[in-house]
């Protein structure tokens, strides 16, 4: 058994919209590319293999063009509809739940291991963030 001095961080918001269509809106390259973002970056090219064993690939640049990086991360388990996980290129995990709470809203939690190089709460600043830019996104749809 391996052992992980990173920490879990969870985050989680009710997106109003059916499951379907924010895991269509969160997997789609088409739609990556116009959510996933901060003030700070944004992914200007995605492709996603949604199986077991296969690569999600986001392009991500700063946005002042001073350093753009590929993040990789191949999946784990998928659950169509309700549960994606994948493990980073770098190793840690990621976990992301779709939960039906009622007719056209979706809880929609993401639970990740921190890594080393921010602060915990940095990190959950960041991610809630983009978490909420996607529902932003789902729910103009």
């Amino acid at each position: 058994m391996g052992f992980s001095l990173n920490m879990n961080i969870t985050i989680e918001k009710n997106i109003h919209a059916p499951v379907a269509d924010v895991w269509h809106a969160f997997n789609n390259p088409d739609d990556i590319v116009k959510w996933d973002g901060t003030q700070d970056w944004r992914v200007d090219a995605a492709s996603n293999d949604l199986k077991v064993g296969g690569k999600l690939v986001l392009h991500i640049e700063i946005k002042d063009g001073a350093k753009k990086f590929d993040f990789i991360a191949t999946y784990t388990r998928i659950e169509l509809n309700r549960l994606i996980e994948f493990r980073q290129d770098d190793g840690l995990t990621a976990r992301f739940e779709f939960i039906e709470i009622d007719t056209g809203v979706t809880t929609f939690r993401q639970t990740f291991e921190a890594n080393l190089t921010q602060t915990q709460d940095q990190q959950r600043s960041e991610w809630q963030a983009v978490l909420e830019r996607f529902a932003q996104y789902v729910e103009r749809q």
